[in-house]
């Protein structure tokens, strides 16, 4: 009996420290509170109990390691000092209304790896900064009020599979660097102000599956090497002003036909051509 009573004291004590988070950390977690009016989510923390108990926070080996609050309500600007939840792998703010710059502290995070902000009211440029988190799978800011440039430096996020940005007011061109991203699989650039052309080195995105650019500014040719992305799945470049020949095969992929502006800036939208023999997309 009393074998069995140290051993449950020990699971219990076990289980206590487990959800016990350093000072550091908990104060991390009640300045986001405060910074995004905690008081007025939808569900609220306590902040008299343990942040074990609190909604939407995953603590694992005393470390906050997810913060999910999507749809919850939240208003307000998020802190840098959310850095110092150093082992969050997770972050999913998704449909609130957080506003203001996403802080450049975030790229402090080393084991973050699913970002999602989408369906805010974020403004400001991307952070740079955001390239040190190099263990990033998913980057989901659509749907908000970016501006500036595409950051070169995401070129290195070398374990990057989805990078959704579109329903922003980001202009310039796509870097050559995200050309290097051999790991991603979804890019979801469209409906922003990028110009330019998509570079033949865009066969380099070898895991590439879905491609949206649609609505943008970008122009020249599409280039023949698309037709190299052998897991390409989707493609939506319409409503840009490319020109030139398409193919075929390239036509098929696009989920709405392609519209293209020729030099006179009138709209023309493409077409598989139903002549088997043929090589490209005719104008309709």
């Amino acid at each position: 009996m009393k074998t069995i009573f140290t051993y449950f004291s020990i699971l219990l004590v076990s289980t206590s420290v487990f959800a016990e988070i350093s000072s550091k950390e908990k104060n991390a977690l009640i300045k986001f509170y405060k910074a995004t009016n905690g008081a007025k989510w939808t569900n609220t923390w306590n902040l008299k109990t343990s942040p074990s108990n609190w909604y939407g926070v995953e603590i694992k080996d005393d470390k906050v390691i997810s913060l999910k609050l999507m749809n919850n309500n939240l208003v307000g600007q998020l802190p840098n000092e959310i850095a110092d939840l150093s082992s969050l792998e997770e972050i999913n703010l998704f449909r609130n209304d957080i506003s203001g710059s996403l802080p450049e502290s975030l790229g402090d995070l080393k084991s973050l790896k699913f970002l999602n902000v989408s369906f805010n009211k974020i403004s400001g440029q991307l952070p740079a900064s955001l390239a040190k988190a190099t263990n990033l799978k998913s980057i989901e800011l659509h749907m908000n009020r970016l501006t500036g440039q595409l950051p070169a430096s995401y070129g290195s996020l070398t374990n990057l599979e989805t990078l959704s940005l579109f329903n922003n007011e980001i202009e310039g061109q796509i870097p050559l660097t995200y050309y290097s991203l051999k790991s991603l699989k979804v890019m979801l650039l469209n409906s922003n102000k990028l110009v330019g052309k998509l570079e033949p080195e865009v066969a380099n995105l070898s895991s590439l599956e879905t491609l949206s650019l649609f609505e943008n500014k970008m122009d020249g040719t599409v280039p023949f090497d698309l037709e190299k992305l052998k897991n390409l799945k989707e493609m939506n470049i319409s409503y840009n002003m490319f020109n030139g020949f398409v193919s075929r095969n390239l036509a098929k992929l696009d989920t709405l036909n392609m519209t293209m502006i020729n030099e006179q800036g009138v709209a023309t939208t493409l077409k598989v051509s139903i002549d088997k023999n043929s090589a490209y997309a005719a104008d309709e």
